[in-house]
């Protein structure tokens, strides 16, 4: 009957804008989702066409915290600033049988930034120092270590990244990439202080913008 052929076509009209509507708020909802995608940092891919050195990080701190590991005998928990604005990172370093409580607060010195974070005696340690060492001599008393911090000159910037004399600039990997891909200890074979002791791989030497990293006293010698 006609009644029953506009009833149809009514039905069949609702059913289409029900599609269309729904067409179209998929279409917006995609929309948005690449609209959102495109907004969002991409994330770089680590370079591994440049030196080892390079893709590691390592930026000027200052221990501006550090107390004694409640159970491990050798460790200091610090907490160091380097500049972030998430605030000092706290970090654990076997420096106890070489530095004094007086003499690790306020020092200065290089944290390699980008390492994956690890558990030290239950202490999560997010980075390391770095030093130089020695085996001690006569003078010294004989037997164990000299150990010495690699510092920054002076006027540099607190949270500053270094970079290596000759070398490009680094793009240091994401923590994960370190690990993966053993770079810290690839790195390490490299690292050493030159004769004047300024610290250098492969004899690049590390630099701030206010000029070299060096030690107090300790030259050709391994860093760690």
């Amino acid at each position: 009957t006609a009644k029953d052929s506009n009833d149809t076509s009514k039905k069949a009209n609702n059913n289409n804008h029900h599609q269309n509507n729904k067409n179209k708020n998929n279409n917006q909802k995609k929309q948005k989702q690449q609209q959102q995608q495109k907004q969002q940092p991409q994330k770089a891919a680590n370079n591994n066409d440049q030196p080892d050195i390079c893709k590691l990080e390592f930026k000027v701190g200052v221990i501006t915290k550090v107390w004694v590991h409640p159970t491990a005998d050798k460790l200091y928990c610090e907490e160091i600033d380097v500049g972030e604005e998430a605030g000092p990172r706290q970090i654990a370093s076997g420096l106890r049988p070489h530095f004094t409580l007086e003499q690790m607060l306020g020092q200065r010195l290089l944290v390699a930034s980008n390492l994956k974070a690890k558990n030290l005696v239950g202490f999560k340690s997010h980075g390391m120092v770095l030093c130089a060492a020695r085996p001690k001599d006569n003078d010294d008393g004989g037997g164990g270590e000299v150990v010495e911090f690699v510092e920054p000159p002076e006027g540099a910037a607190i949270g500053e990244v270094i970079t290596y004399e000759g070398l490009p600039t680094p793009e240091p990997f994401t923590p994960s990439g370190v690990d993966k891909k053993k770079i810290w200890p690839t790195a390490a074979q490299g690292m050493k202080t030159t004769d004047d002791c300024c610290a250098a791989w492969n004899g690049h030497v590390f630099m701030t913008r206010a000029g070299p990293c060096k030690t107090k006293t300790i030259a050709g010698f391994a860093m760690r």
